[in-house]
């Protein structure tokens, strides 16, 4: 794996490379945010992660979030934060980043959640590439409204396409989709589509939800509903033309 790692922090970059070296990872790490930026646009195919801290000297953490997402939609993102920035932590999540990590954090923390992204982000990528299905139906979800392809990672509303939608934003929609009305907790949520345990931390999937929602919207009526004090669920039977 190639691991960009953006951190002012010297300490922390190093402490954090001989982990990756002890997994067999390659990791660059650039100490300024427009460093870590440019990093990443000069060879936007090398990585296969990005760690990267809020608080960056020359460029703001955010700021280089959102110029990478505009880049890549796909590369996993990792946020580093401070552990009583609950806005940032949203905030990035709306951003892009796939998952945030709060400072301090223990190491092996870290290599776990990289691990659990990366593992994710890598099955994501095989369906994608896999071969459209032959038979007569290639959605793998159907119901009166929407129609969701895995292979394709391609999801329609009334037979709009629903533009943008990241990996984990489709993974939530399937996840809800394939089991219509069926009410998920948020710790449920975390566990199907996230792969792992945020520890009772909730509020990536509210994010999540929130930026999906925002998807959804732009081509017709809301079908994730909100089940308050529960979690969520797919119901798409009011979302007739």
């Amino acid at each position: 794996m190639n691991i960009l790692m953006i951190e002012d922090n010297e300490s922390v970059s190093e402490m954090m490379e001989m982990f990756f070296l002890n997994e067999g990872w390659d990791a660059t790490f650039k100490y300024d945010g427009k460093d870590g930026l440019q990093a990443f646009l000069d060879q936007p195919d090398k990585w296969d992660m990005i760690t990267l801290d809020l608080n960056l000297p020359g460029l703001d953490g955010m700021s280089v979030a959102r110029k990478i997402r505009q880049v890549s939609k796909t590369v996993p993102l990792i946020m580093l934060t401070a552990r009583d920035s609950e806005s940032d932590q949203v905030l990035g999540l709306e951003i892009g980043a796939d998952d945030y990590v709060t400072k301090p954090f223990s190491p092996l923390t870290l290599i776990a959640r990289i691990k659990a992204l990366h593992r994710r982000f890598e099955q994501s990528e095989q369906v994608t590439t896999a071969t459209q299905a032959t038979d007569d139906n290639p959605f793998d979800v159907e119901t009166a409204h929407v129609k969701i392809s895995e292979k394709t990672r391609e999801a329609y509303l009334n037979d709009q396409l629903i533009e943008g939608l990241t990996p984990k934003e489709f993974d939530l929609l399937f996840t809800l989709a394939k089991k219509p009305k069926q009410v998920f907790s948020r710790e449920q949520l975390l566990e199907l589509v996230w792969d792992y345990q945020y520890f009772g931390d909730e509020r990536t999937v509210d994010a999540h939800i929130k930026k999906l929602r925002q998807k959804v919207e732009k081509v017709g009526p809301q079908v994730i509903q909100t089940v308050w004090g529960v979690g969520y669920k797919f119901d798409d039977s009011e979302a007739g033309q």
